[in-house]
């Protein structure tokens, strides 16, 4: 390619809005905008590009990442880093970007809106007048004024939560391995045991990584001393989807919102999917969403605007 080399060239191999590359182009940046692009084309041309901009297309692995050639920044357009070999990136000079600022008042309302749904049992209820049946006491809720709610992963997305539900005079407990000092009038700084022995709703706000892929078993559910509701809007592969049907029908977890499931490669192949996933879709106390708590018109937007910003920022220019 004949590039100029006073200019930056970057390739979009996946959806970003176009505020992307109005903010970039106005900084002489020039966009390659391929979201169809396939996987293996891809492959073969990022190494050409200064920069590189996915969502979740491809798994940017270390064998990808020493052929990269004189790429230096992977942005992801999204939170999660889960598809990106951090270590070999740094290893190979290349700085990664994401923009969890973008969605994460879209995950908190979501995160909410699973809460509420399973509490007031909004989605069995509306099945069953949608049919004519008009059954009170089957859908009395439960208020979330008193609950004592945890959080584990008190970045972004957690601390979004957080803030959504001030106004329900709940206790709020937060955990996070790796931060310390973040406790507020609202939000309690917690250790792990007090969350195990005092939660009544568990919400996980957490990235996929060595030390959490599968971390939500069976032995991490028998510690809580109290049954309780589960959110999850972090990532599926975080939680086993089989030890969470057996607490669902235990009563351990009275009831689960779901963005996020351990394979979301529909439709499922292998039967031992199929097997937790019919379990969870024929309970009432179950409600799914398809990976979609960061997914609105306002998270679009400002994730991509998010994204550019950080670029310029990167190569030291003005917004």
């Amino acid at each position: 390619m004949n590039y100029v080399k006073s200019m930056k060239h970057i390739l979009i191999v996946d959806d970003v809005h176009a505020v992307f590359m109005e903010i970039l182009q106005n900084h002489e940046f020039v966009c390659d905008f391929q979201p169809d692009i396939s996987v293996e084309k891809a492959l073969e041309i990022f190494g050409d590009y200064d920069a590189l901009v996915v969502r979740s297309k491809f798994k940017l692995t270390r064998d990808i990442l020493a052929k990269a050639g004189k790429l230096r920044i992977i942005c992801r357009a999204g939170a999660g880093m889960d598809n990106i070999d951090m270590l070999a990136a740094a290893e190979f000079n290349i700085h990664c970007i994401n923009a969890p600022e973008g969605n994460r008042d879209a995950v908190g309302e979501h995160t909410l809106g699973l809460l509420l749904a399973l509490s007031n049992k909004l989605i069995q209820s509306d099945r069953q007048v949608k049919k004519q049946i008009w059954n009170r006491e089957a859908n009395r809720g439960i208020e979330i004024k008193g609950k004592t709610i945890a959080i584990i992963g008190f970045g972004n997305t957690g601390a979004a939560f957080a803030r959504k539900l001030q106004g329900f005079e709940c206790r709020i407990l937060a955990y996070d391995k790796y931060k310390s000092g973040f406790g507020s009038d609202y939000v309690e700084e917690a250790m792990l045991e007090e969350v195990f022995d005092q939660a009544n709703i568990l919400s996980l706000h957490i990235p996929l990584t060595f030390e959490t892929k599968g971390m939500m078993n069976g032995e991490f559910i028998s510690r809580f001393k109290k049954p309780f509701y589960f959110l999850n809007t972090s990532r599926g592969e975080v939680q086993r989807m089989t030890d969470l049907v057996l607490a669902l029908n235990s009563g351990q977890i009275i009831g689960a919102g779901l963005d996020v499931l351990e394979n979301e490669k529909f439709p499922l192949k292998d039967p031992a999917d199929d097997d937790w996933f019919q379990a969870l879709s024929v309970r009432d106390n179950v409600v799914l969403t398809p990976h979609t708590a960061g997914w609105t018109v306002e998270s679009y937007f400002k994730i991509s605007t998010v994204l550019a910003e950080k670029i310029l920022k990167f190569y030291n220019l003005s917004i």
